[in-house]
């Protein structure tokens, strides 16, 4: 018989993991403008629709299936999930005792981890590219980007970063902010700044939204790290635990620089500073002891303020709800101190963190794990993008009209808040 425990602690994480995508829904809708408050969600609710729907024809297969030969992809035997069913009832009846959990729950635990991801590019495009532009692109990436580079990260015995160069990836650094945020600002640079940009102010138009998001965006984020123990136990705890503490330094961190830049810390600040001290840990989650956790989410703050604050202005690219300047500057930072930080009884490869070891194997590793993850990721967006571009007339962005007068009302014909009629924020 499966192990009941650890199957209820599986298919709880995944729950909690599914909630993150409409809760980033929130957190990106309160922080974009008010006539492009639907647009925005709805990149997000859509990316359930149309990544739902590659994972289950195409993505599952290609990141997991197969013999497990190739460090690449995984396989073409479990496309459209064909099997399934059969599989089931077969451990059903001679499952060993012991067993952790149906292997089902993999579908969907790994499944909830594609949209998320994909649900974060969205933000550094809000407010002008279009969404048929948005959706098509999101269904290519995650099968030609996502599902490899978890393949190539997570695929076990034979993958190329996890396995093959030995980097660590607890829940995601690589797999999911590195690719997210760095896809959103080629992205972004693909497409050109808002109206307006570098003259006008955006404010985020809904304070209670982002607070709401960050909120639910922190519940799921124990299931996302905490589940990836895969078991009850010890090391799934640990992770809980990082997972807290880090977003609390995070959030401290933060208000504490806003407070000595501008004089007043915020809640969206609080709030971007809680995501980011989720965002470094990830990485490393289950490896690294908890005044680890709380050193990267003190660490995070600063050098993501830095670049959302200062760097986006002076290179003058136009990431709109910050995408990469969390995400993808996060990520990166946060492997990076895995490869310090990681003891070496917790690691998967045996290899300790520079800190505890004075080898720094595991920190080589660490680097060129997240160098050919930003190989791959640049690289296959880049024909993706002019493929979509190809797609849609050679146009991906959104007209002056459209632009001007929101996309909520344009592109969707719904508004938010109807009974409004003074001026857009």
């Amino acid at each position: 018989m499966y192990d009941s425990g650890t199957t209820a602690f599986m298919l709880v994480s995944t729950m909690l993991v599914l909630l993150m995508t409409p809760g980033l829904a929130f957190f990106y809708g309160g922080l974009s403008r008010r006539k492009n408050v639907i647009n925005t969600m709805l990149m997000s609710f859509g990316v359930i629709g149309v990544v739902g729907l590659t994972w289950v024809l195409v993505g599952w297969s290609l990141a997991y299936g197969g013999d497990g030969t190739s460090p690449f992809i995984g396989g073409f035997d479990q496309l459209g999930l064909m099997g399934t069913v059969e599989s089931m009832l077969g451990e059903a009846a001679d499952v060993p005792d012991g067993t952790a959990y149906p292997s089902l729950v993999d579908i969907v635990f790994q499944m909830a981890f594609a949209l998320i991801t994909a649900a974060i590019i969205t933000g550094s495009v809000a407010g002008r590219m279009r969404f048929g532009a948005v959706m098509a692109f999101l269904a290519i990436w995650s099968i030609v980007v996502y599902a490899p580079l978890a393949h190539m990260v997570w695929g076990g015995d034979g993958s190329l970063i996890g396995d093959i160069i030995g980097a660590l990836d607890f829940a995601g650094g690589d797999v999911v902010h590195i690719s997210s945020g760095v896809t959103g600002l080629l992205l972004c640079l693909a497409l050109g700044g808002r109206r307006g940009f570098g003259i006008a102010s955006y404010r985020p138009h809904n304070v209670p939204f982002v607070a709401l998001g960050a909120g639910l965006l922190w519940f799921g984020w124990f299931g996302f790290n905490g589940g990836s123990a895969f078991a009850a136990d010890g090391v799934a705890a640990l992770a809980v635990l990082n997972t807290v503490v880090s977003s609390a330094a995070g959030l401290a961190s933060w208000m504490a620089i806003e407070a000595k830049a501008t004089g007043k810390p915020t809640l969206v600040g609080a709030c971007t500073g809680l995501v980011a001290g989720l965002v470094v840990v990830t990485p490393s989650a289950g490896f690294v002891e908890p005044w680890a956790a709380v050193i990267m989410g003190l660490v995070v703050s600063p050098v993501c303020y830095f670049a959302i604050s200062h760097l986006k202005a002076r290179l003058g690219y136009d990431d709109a709800l910050d995408a990469f300047g969390c995400h993808g500057v996060g990520g990166i930072l946060g492997g990076l101190l895995t490869g310090l930080f990681c003891v070496p009884e917790l690691s998967w490869t045996d290899a300790g963190g520079l800190l505890y070891t004075g080898d720094p194997s595991l920190l080589i590793s660490q680097v060129l794990g997240i160098v050919v993850t930003l190989v791959l990721v640049v690289v296959v967006d880049a024909v993706i993008i002019l493929v979509v571009r190809a797609l849609f007339g050679g146009r991906l962005r959104a007209d002056d009209r459209e632009e001007a007068l929101g996309m909520d009302v344009t592109l969707h014909g719904e508004s938010a808040y109807p009974a409004y009629t003074g001026l857009d924020s």
